[in-house]
């Protein structure tokens, strides 16, 4: 197993900006969704339109999951395809009014564009406290050793 800390998972979460956030359905059916992510004192941050079902999932069932891939490649080499390091966790999540985020995660999250209730959809954040343990694959360690999956798997606690 690889060995890996809370704080290079903290800092690869930082580097990247995707992410697959898992959800379930009011009628307990599993659901994926690509967003990107802002992360802020250890959270991360989602916009979504007010109206979208994935705001409407998660207000009825906080519990999530998120899976950040992390691309890889071989220098001077691009075109061999090498599978994505992943970094997976369990979450809460809860659905915040726009207006009720601090102005510093919003400019964050909207990386600087200018967002008034005027000049853009009612929109609210979806605020993800990771919880327990993050497992990751391929983080931390060579792309030799990758090809082992039992040395490139990860386990770390969140806190």
């Amino acid at each position: 197993m690889a060995e890996i800390t809370t704080e290079q998972v903290w800092q690869e979460i930082e580097k990247q900006l995707f992410a697959v956030l898992g959800m379930a359905t009011a009628r307990h059916e599993a659901r994926t969704v690509g967003i990107v992510y802002a992360v802020y004192e250890r959270k991360l941050y989602i916009s979504s339109l007010k109206s979208a079902w994935k705001a409407r999932h998660i207000a009825r069932n906080p519990h999530v999951s998120l899976t950040i891939p992390i691309p890889k490649r071989i220098p001077l080499l691009p075109w061999i395809k090498i599978p994505a390091a992943t970094i997976t966790f369990p979450g809460l999540a809860r659905v915040l009014e726009g207006t009720a985020v601090p102005q510093p995660i919003i400019q964050k999250l909207f990386r600087g564009l200018e967002i008034t209730p005027e000049s853009s959809p009612p929109y609210v954040v979806i605020e993800v406290t990771p919880e327990k343990e993050f497992v990751t694959y391929g983080v931390g360690v060579p792309l030799m050793t990758m090809r082992d999956t039992t040395k490139a798997r990860g386990r770390t606690a969140v806190a």
